[in-house]
């Protein structure tokens, strides 16, 4: 495998300049998104439209189903334009309609606002995560990468303290929403202001210029003819089924199962899980980025460690008599997605070209969640028909260990081999 470049001290100072800009907004981006979980119970009690379980799954599943159906347009934008700009302005626009869903009155406004939402923040994800590994090489893409989805972790976490400010009387849901709207908008401008893209060195050599020429095929038939992307997809989105439900579902499930408040179950739901992430990531990242040293796979192995980590978790969270015993499979379970989470994008700029990372990750996006929309759909109607949570998280379970065999077929390729 052939060594990565080298960065000077103030490019890597810079390069990880942009991962510091990029935390905050990843922290809102999820943020956003994970105190409508834990906001459930004041929610559904103040817009009386909203009649069922499934209706508020359809609210959870509207907001991905629009997020996936654009991720793979926000990743081409992200990919032809720049990318500053791309993120600057999906932070602003899902910003303001943060702001407008504390104002929603019914069943109907709030469906209409997840899909705005969705909309204005499929744009953020794949040009955020293609900028980084373009400011990172090897010795620091998995770490970097993991830096960032930390943002992503302390806003789930925040997000899971939401259910005390929907509970208080001075505050509420809509000052929630709309607090975090307004803080959104505000970061955007200081953000564009100092984010900048990255420049391109020219080709100095007719070699190099060779082994960096233009593709011959397009970007998504290059993609999809792409076996390994193709199980990158199949890899990214198994998994993921089941993350969306333990981050929707599992405030309401905890709250039902141990007669709980709304504020402490959505503390115990999100708080353990996330900050096990976070170590998970910081580990996972640290590893891969080491095992790289050694073999182009160190990356897939160490995704691998943390879907293995899915098996007991799941069993754990599906069986568990005690609200300590279902925390414990929180937090294993959070541990494995954190080396899962920090190694996808890492892994898919093994198997893609420089110019098609952003639209690859959107299309990853729009299987995985698309799937997950559904997801959440159909555990709401599972739960209305009363399937026992144990046979559900066991065949979320059954689902990792495929995903283990899908991530070891996955073929690393050298830089120059991408660009061949």
């Amino acid at each position: 495998m052939e060594p990565p470049p080298a960065q000077t001290p103030s490019a890597l100072r810079y390069a990880w300049f942009v991962v510091a800009l990029l935390v905050p907004v990843a922290l809102l981006n999820y943020l956003d998104r994970q105190m409508l979980a834990t906001m459930k119970a004041s929610m559904v009690g103040d817009i009386p439209t909203i009649a069922n379980r499934a209706d508020w799954g359809l609210v959870l599943g509207c907001f991905k189903w629009t997020y996936a159906v654009l991720s793979p347009f926000g990743g081409y934008v992200a990919d032809r334009f720049s990318r500053r700009w791309v993120i600057g302005g999906s932070l602003f626009v899902w910003s303001l309609v943060t702001w407008w869903t504390g104002h929603v009155t019914t069943f109907n406004e709030l469906m209409l606002a997840r899909a705005l939402m969705g909309i204005s923040e499929a744009f953020y994800i794949p040009a955020a995560l293609a900028l980084i590994t373009e400011y990172h090489f090897g010795s620091t893409r998995s770490r970097a990468v993991g830096v960032h989805q930390a943002g992503i972790y302390i806003g789930q976490i925040m997000g899971g303290f939401a259910g005390y400010v929907a509970d208080s009387p001075d505050h509420g849901w809509r000052w929630m929403f709309t607090t975090c709207g307004m803080i959104g908008a505000a970061y955007a401008l200081p953000l564009l202001a100092l984010l900048r893209d990255p420049e391109r060195a020219p080709v100095p050599t007719p070699a190099a210029a060779s082994a960096s020429a233009a593709p011959t095929t397009g970007v998504v038939r290059g993609l999809l003819g792409n076996r390994n992307f193709i199980l990158l997809v199949l890899y990214f989105t198994l998994p993921a089924i089941a993350g969306w439900v333990v981050r929707d579902w599992m405030p309401d499930i905890l709250k039902e199962k141990f007669q709980l408040g709304q504020g402490k179950a959505g503390v115990s739901a999100i708080l353990f899980v996330q900050v096990a992430s976070l170590v998970g990531a910081v580990i996972g990242g640290t590893l891969a980025d080491r095992w790289m040293r050694h073999t182009p796979r160190g990356r897939i192995y160490a995704s691998a460690i943390g879907m293995a980590l899915f098996l007991p978790a799941l069993f754990g969270v599906g069986n568990a008599g005690t609200l300590t015993f279902a925390i414990v499979g929180l937090c294993v379970f959070g541990l494995g997605w954190g080396f899962f989470d920090c190694n996808n994008m890492p892994i898919l700029c093994q198997i893609a070209r420089p110019e098609w990372r952003a639209t690859g990750y959107g299309i990853m996006n729009l299987v995985s969640i698309s799937c997950g929309g559904f997801g959440d759909w159909a555990f709401g109607a599972l739960r209305d028909r009363h399937v026992p949570l144990n046979l559900i998280f066991g065949a979320f379970a059954g689902v990792a260990l495929l995903s283990i065999a899908i991530v070891l077929l996955i073929k690393p390729r050298s830089e120059a081999e991408l660009r061949s």
